[in-house]
Protein backbone atom coordinates (compact mmCIF):
# COMPACT_ATOMS: atom_id res chain seq x y z
CA UNK A 1 0.00 0.00 0.00
CA UNK A 2 1.42 3.13 -1.05
CA UNK A 3 0.68 5.94 1.75
CA UNK A 4 2.69 8.77 0.30
CA UNK A 5 0.84 11.44 -1.72
CA UNK A 6 1.89 14.07 -3.93
CA UNK A 7 0.65 16.99 -2.34
CA UNK A 8 -1.26 17.90 1.17
CA UNK A 9 -3.97 18.79 -1.64
CA UNK A 10 -4.29 15.26 -2.84
CA UNK A 11 -3.83 13.78 0.48
CA UNK A 12 -7.09 15.30 1.70
CA UNK A 13 -9.28 15.44 -1.19
CA UNK A 14 -11.64 12.95 -1.15
CA UNK A 15 -11.62 12.54 2.88
CA UNK A 16 -12.68 15.94 4.26
CA UNK A 17 -16.11 16.81 4.26
CA UNK A 18 -18.54 19.41 6.11
CA UNK A 19 -19.36 19.08 9.37
CA UNK A 20 -16.15 16.27 10.62
CA UNK A 21 -14.72 16.34 13.77
CA UNK A 22 -11.29 16.97 13.09
CA UNK A 23 -7.75 16.33 15.28
CA UNK A 24 -4.67 18.77 14.76
CA UNK A 25 -1.37 18.09 16.67
CA UNK A 26 0.71 20.81 17.65
CA UNK A 27 1.62 23.02 21.11
CA UNK A 28 1.40 26.52 20.21
CA UNK A 29 3.44 26.67 16.86
CA UNK A 30 5.73 23.88 17.67
CA UNK A 31 4.95 21.05 15.40
CA UNK A 32 2.02 22.15 13.57
CA UNK A 33 1.05 20.29 10.54
CA UNK A 34 1.66 23.78 8.25
CA UNK A 35 0.95 22.31 5.10
CA UNK A 36 -2.14 20.44 5.99
CA UNK A 37 -3.90 23.21 7.46
CA UNK A 38 -3.65 25.21 4.18
CA UNK A 39 -4.50 22.37 1.96
CA UNK A 40 -7.58 22.00 4.49
CA UNK A 41 -7.89 25.73 3.94
CA UNK A 42 -8.18 25.55 0.37
CA UNK A 43 -10.75 22.87 0.01
CA UNK A 44 -13.32 24.97 1.49
CA UNK A 45 -14.64 22.49 3.86
CA UNK A 46 -16.92 24.09 6.83
CA UNK A 47 -19.09 23.33 10.25
CA UNK A 48 -15.66 21.83 10.91
CA UNK A 49 -14.96 20.85 15.24
CA UNK A 50 -11.48 20.61 15.86
CA UNK A 51 -9.50 19.33 18.45
CA UNK A 52 -6.57 21.04 19.42
CA UNK A 53 -4.66 22.15 21.75
CA UNK A 54 -4.85 25.64 20.88
CA UNK A 55 -6.21 27.91 18.21
CA UNK A 56 -2.87 29.24 16.50
CA UNK A 57 -2.78 32.58 16.40
CA UNK A 58 -3.94 35.25 13.89
CA UNK A 59 -2.88 34.43 10.57
CA UNK A 60 -1.04 31.20 11.40
CA UNK A 61 -1.70 27.65 11.56
CA UNK A 62 -5.59 27.25 12.52
CA UNK A 63 -6.10 30.82 12.72
CA UNK A 64 -6.08 30.26 9.64
CA UNK A 65 -9.45 28.33 9.38
CA UNK A 66 -10.94 30.89 11.84
CA UNK A 67 -10.20 33.73 9.32
CA UNK A 68 -12.01 31.72 7.00
CA UNK A 69 -14.82 30.70 9.19
CA UNK A 70 -14.51 26.75 8.42
CA UNK A 71 -14.20 26.24 12.01
CA UNK A 72 -17.79 26.13 14.22
CA UNK A 73 -16.48 24.83 17.35
CA UNK A 74 -12.95 24.25 19.44
CA UNK A 75 -12.35 21.91 21.87
CA UNK A 76 -9.18 22.94 23.16
CA UNK A 77 -6.89 24.08 26.32
CA UNK A 78 -5.71 27.45 25.49
CA UNK A 79 -6.76 29.74 23.33
CA UNK A 80 -4.95 33.29 24.54
CA UNK A 81 -3.05 33.81 21.18
CA UNK A 82 -5.80 34.85 18.85
CA UNK A 83 -7.77 37.77 18.85
CA UNK A 84 -9.91 36.57 15.90
CA UNK A 85 -11.02 33.29 17.91
CA UNK A 86 -11.39 35.77 20.70
CA UNK A 87 -14.14 37.84 18.45
CA UNK A 88 -15.60 35.40 17.54
CA UNK A 89 -16.56 33.46 20.67
CA UNK A 90 -17.49 36.94 22.41
CA UNK A 91 -19.87 37.15 19.49
CA UNK A 92 -21.31 34.06 19.55
CA UNK A 93 -19.78 32.91 16.14
CA UNK A 94 -17.84 30.21 17.66
CA UNK A 95 -18.65 27.44 20.08
CA UNK A 96 -15.32 26.05 22.47
CA UNK A 97 -15.41 22.97 24.57
CA UNK A 98 -12.57 24.47 27.36
CA UNK A 99 -10.71 21.18 28.23
CA UNK A 100 -7.75 21.05 30.88
CA UNK A 101 -4.78 20.44 28.86
CA UNK A 102 -3.71 16.75 30.98
CA UNK A 103 -7.58 15.71 30.26
CA UNK A 104 -7.46 16.33 26.41
CA UNK A 105 -4.20 14.29 26.25
CA UNK A 106 -6.08 11.99 27.66
CA UNK A 107 -9.15 12.19 25.85
CA UNK A 108 -7.17 11.24 22.78
CA UNK A 109 -4.98 8.56 23.77
CA UNK A 110 -8.29 6.86 25.11
CA UNK A 111 -9.90 7.16 21.89
CA UNK A 112 -6.91 5.86 20.05
CA UNK A 113 -6.58 2.74 22.78
CA UNK A 114 -10.12 2.18 22.18
CA UNK A 115 -11.08 3.16 25.59
CA UNK A 116 -14.85 4.85 25.15
CA UNK A 117 -14.11 6.91 29.02
CA UNK A 118 -12.49 7.51 32.02
CA UNK A 119 -12.45 9.49 35.60
CA UNK A 120 -10.36 11.88 36.55
CA UNK A 121 -10.25 14.14 39.88
CA UNK A 122 -9.30 17.43 37.13
CA UNK A 123 -11.90 19.56 37.00
CA UNK A 124 -14.63 17.92 39.83
CA UNK A 125 -16.42 20.98 41.86
CA UNK A 126 -15.36 23.35 38.22
CA UNK A 127 -17.42 24.10 35.17
CA UNK A 128 -15.54 21.36 33.12
CA UNK A 129 -17.88 18.58 35.48
CA UNK A 130 -20.96 20.36 34.96
CA UNK A 131 -23.62 18.03 33.03
CA UNK A 132 -21.26 14.92 33.65
CA UNK A 133 -21.25 11.75 35.67
CA UNK A 134 -19.59 11.95 39.04
CA UNK A 135 -18.56 8.77 40.54
CA UNK A 136 -16.91 8.18 44.19
CA UNK A 137 -13.63 5.92 44.41
CA UNK A 138 -12.19 5.20 47.95
CA UNK A 139 -13.72 8.53 49.03
CA UNK A 140 -12.76 11.02 46.24
CA UNK A 141 -14.86 12.55 43.76
CA UNK A 142 -14.32 12.25 39.98
CA UNK A 143 -15.97 12.99 36.66
CA UNK A 144 -15.91 10.78 34.06
CA UNK A 145 -14.65 12.04 30.44
CA UNK A 146 -15.22 10.72 27.06
CA UNK A 147 -12.12 9.98 24.69
CA UNK A 148 -12.12 11.70 21.17
CA UNK A 149 -12.33 10.08 18.01
CA UNK A 150 -12.14 12.22 15.26
CA UNK A 151 -12.63 11.45 11.69
CA UNK A 152 -9.42 12.84 10.53
CA UNK A 153 -5.96 13.46 12.04
CA UNK A 154 -3.98 16.53 11.00
CA UNK A 155 -0.51 15.50 12.36
CA UNK A 156 3.28 16.76 12.02
CA UNK A 157 6.32 14.49 12.29
CA UNK A 158 10.29 14.74 11.71
CA UNK A 159 10.33 11.68 9.60
CA UNK A 160 8.53 8.82 8.32
CA UNK A 161 9.55 5.87 6.52
CA UNK A 162 7.48 4.38 3.43
CA UNK A 163 5.31 2.31 5.65
CA UNK A 164 4.48 5.15 7.98
CA UNK A 165 6.70 4.39 10.52
CA UNK A 166 7.31 8.09 12.59
CA UNK A 167 9.91 9.75 14.12
CA UNK A 168 9.22 12.93 16.10
CA UNK A 169 11.48 15.79 16.89
CA UNK A 170 11.94 16.59 20.37
CA UNK A 171 8.96 19.45 22.18
CA UNK A 172 7.58 19.06 18.35
CA UNK A 173 6.40 15.68 19.63
CA UNK A 174 3.78 17.09 22.44
CA UNK A 175 -0.26 16.19 20.91
CA UNK A 176 0.93 14.50 17.19
CA UNK A 177 1.53 10.93 18.71
CA UNK A 178 -2.06 11.43 20.65
CA UNK A 179 -3.65 12.47 17.69
CA UNK A 180 -2.49 10.27 14.94
CA UNK A 181 -3.68 7.47 17.25
CA UNK A 182 -6.92 8.55 18.12
CA UNK A 183 -7.63 9.41 13.99
CA UNK A 184 -10.14 7.11 12.23
CA UNK A 185 -7.73 8.35 9.12
CA UNK A 186 -4.34 9.97 9.90
CA UNK A 187 -2.83 12.35 7.56
CA UNK A 188 1.21 12.96 8.77
CA UNK A 189 3.07 15.91 7.52
CA UNK A 190 7.08 15.09 7.27
CA UNK A 191 10.31 16.62 6.70
CA UNK A 192 11.85 13.81 5.18
CA UNK A 193 10.64 10.40 3.71
CA UNK A 194 13.30 7.52 3.78
CA UNK A 195 13.47 3.95 3.08
CA UNK A 196 11.94 1.39 5.44
CA UNK A 197 14.61 -0.02 7.51
CA UNK A 198 16.34 3.36 7.75
CA UNK A 199 15.32 4.25 10.96
CA UNK A 200 16.65 2.32 13.85
CA UNK A 201 13.64 -0.17 15.94
CA UNK A 202 14.63 3.08 18.92
CA UNK A 203 14.25 5.69 16.69
CA UNK A 204 10.31 4.31 15.86
CA UNK A 205 8.15 6.61 18.34
CA UNK A 206 4.74 5.69 16.45
CA UNK A 207 4.37 2.69 14.13
CA UNK A 208 2.88 2.76 10.83
CA UNK A 209 -0.28 1.13 11.73
CA UNK A 210 -1.44 4.55 12.89
CA UNK A 211 -0.72 6.11 9.42
CA UNK A 212 -3.05 6.46 6.32
CA UNK A 213 -1.28 9.27 4.21
CA UNK A 214 2.26 10.91 4.03
CA UNK A 215 3.14 14.34 2.63
CA UNK A 216 6.48 16.04 2.72
CA UNK A 217 7.20 19.62 3.46
CA UNK A 218 10.78 19.61 4.22
CA UNK A 219 11.12 23.45 4.23
CA UNK A 220 7.96 24.33 6.84
CA UNK A 221 8.00 28.03 8.46
CA UNK A 222 8.18 26.68 11.70
CA UNK A 223 7.34 29.74 13.54
CA UNK A 224 8.86 30.47 17.07
CA UNK A 225 6.83 32.66 19.48
CA UNK A 226 9.23 34.83 21.68
CA UNK A 227 8.14 36.57 24.87
CA UNK A 228 8.32 40.18 24.74
CA UNK A 229 7.91 42.96 27.72
CA UNK A 230 7.31 46.46 27.91
CA UNK A 231 10.90 48.01 30.02
CA UNK A 232 10.06 49.40 32.65
CA UNK A 233 10.31 53.55 32.41
CA UNK A 234 13.21 55.15 34.57
CA UNK A 235 12.07 56.58 37.91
Amino acid sequence: MNKIFNSAQDALKDIVKNGQLLAVGGFGLCGIPEALIDALKDTGVKDLTVISNNAGVDGFGLGKLLETHQIKKMIASYVGENKEFERQFLAGELELEFTPQGTLAEKLRAGGAGIPAFFTKTGVGTMVAEGKELRDFNGETYVMELALNPDVALVKAHRADRSGNLQFRYTARNFNPAAAMAGKICVVEVEEIVDVGAMAPDEVHLPGIYVHRIVLNATPEKRIEKRTITEKAES
